[in-house]
């Protein structure tokens, strides 16, 4: 079983239903978010300053799923957000995010 960091942030909200918790100590416990934030921070590294939806188009990942992981990499000090410019996916303005080098990812 994986244990929390010192910088883990709860992946649901007080505020949210017990099925979000359950679903959240699920995805711990299963190693699966582990392994998400490995995947998505191995695809940042390939494409740094890329938008969460140009990372997926790219990875071929759930956007979702990669829009979810990068705050997490950002609070264990392995990403960061840079600049907001339009998205080639979405054509929306977006965040882009960058690999934070060096670290222990």
């Amino acid at each position: 079983m994986n244990q929390p960091t010192l910088f883990d942030r709860p992946l649901a909200r007080a505020s949210d239903p017990s099925t979000s918790h359950e679903a959240a100590a699920d995805l711990v416990a299963s190693g699966t978010w582990g392994k998400q934030k490995r995947q998505v921070y191995a695809v940042l590294c390939l494409y740094p300053g890329r938008t969460s939806a140009e990372l997926a188009e790219v990875a071929g990942l759930d956007r979702y799923m990669l829009a979810r992981r990068l705050p997490d990499l950002e609070d264990e000090r392995l990403a960061t957000k840079g600049s907001k410019r339009r998205c080639d996916a979405t054509g929306r303005k977006a965040v882009t995010w960058w690999p934070v080098l060096g670290s222990n990812g």
